[in-house]
């Protein structure tokens, strides 16, 4: 089995904790350390627990607490060449820290492989991972902080148990609202964040694919709610004849963790 559980979920950070009680992984940081080591203990996790760090990619909301973490627990981090190189630039990581390319094979964390496949958004060089348990009963993926869902993805996260997948805006919430035009069409793009009803068609792929564990991850604040991406999910689930609880579950990250890990 696998402890799955999103700590942080917003545009004010972003931070999942995939393991057992005694030892896993965070992929991203996007809190300060102090909050992120109060969430870890909400969950019943020891921020000594952590033995690696693994970053989706390099923009603020999934690294600001990344530095101070990594230092306090001496563990190393993995990313793609691209984002380690943007975060060296910016300072966030330095001679200080312990950091991997993480090459397209993966990499074995305690038991847990780790493997990276190639996301779609306007940072360095995004990735999204897939996590498998030491016998490979267990496997969950995190595709979020993308713009579209390619085949690659796909092909990836088909098989799992559970997929964390963005579910960022509604469209026509993001069209109407305040943003200002520029960053409009950049969430639309395909560098950009997945929409509802992206989020929603690739759900009946990967239901069709035998997948029945989700949460939606990665709302925005300003131009989403809860029950705005899990009813659009729901509903196009409906259109296919899958009914939720029956044929799959499906559950919604809240921006900071009131729920117990999923273990699946």
């Amino acid at each position: 089995m696998i402890r799955f559980c999103p700590l942080f979920s917003s545009s004010s950070g972003n931070s999942v904790y995939i393991g057992e009680s005694k030892s896993g992984i965070l992929i991203d940081v996007g809190r300060s350390a102090k909050q992120t080591r109060e969430m870890l203990s909400k969950i019943g996790v020891e921020e000594s627990a952590v033995k690696a760090v693994f970053l989706t990619h390099e923009h603020a909301d999934h690294v600001a607490g990344l530095s101070v973490f990594l230092k306090r627990n001496n563990i190393p981090v993995y990313a793609s060449a691209g984002t380690l190189l943007s975060l060296r630039k910016k300072g966030v990581l330095t001679d200080c820290h312990t950091d991997f390319t993480l090459n397209d094979e993966g990499v074995e964390i305690n038991g847990m492989f780790i493997k990276p496949f190639k996301t779609s958004h306007d940072c360095a060089d995004g990735r999204g991972y897939t996590v498998t348990n030491s016998d490979g009963s267990s496997k969950v993926a995190v595709a979020t902080d993308t713009g579209i869902v390619t085949p690659e993805i796909i092909n990836s996260i088909t098989g799992c148990n559970l997929v964390y997948i963005e579910s960022n805006h509604d469209v026509n919430m993001l069209k109407n609202g305040n943003y200002h035009f520029e960053l409009k069409k950049r969430i639309l793009s395909d560098k950009g964040h997945l929409s509802n009803d992206a989020c929603a068609e690739v759900l009946r792929t990967l239901v069709n694919k035998g997948t029945t564990q989700f949460v939606l991850a990665h709302l925005s604040e300003e131009n989403n709610t809860p029950h705005l991406a899990y009813d659009t999910s729901i509903n196009a689930l409906l259109e296919m004849g899958a009914l939720v609880n029956r044929d799959y579950q499906l559950r919604v990250a809240e921006p900071e963790n009131q729920n117990k890990p999923i273990l699946v």
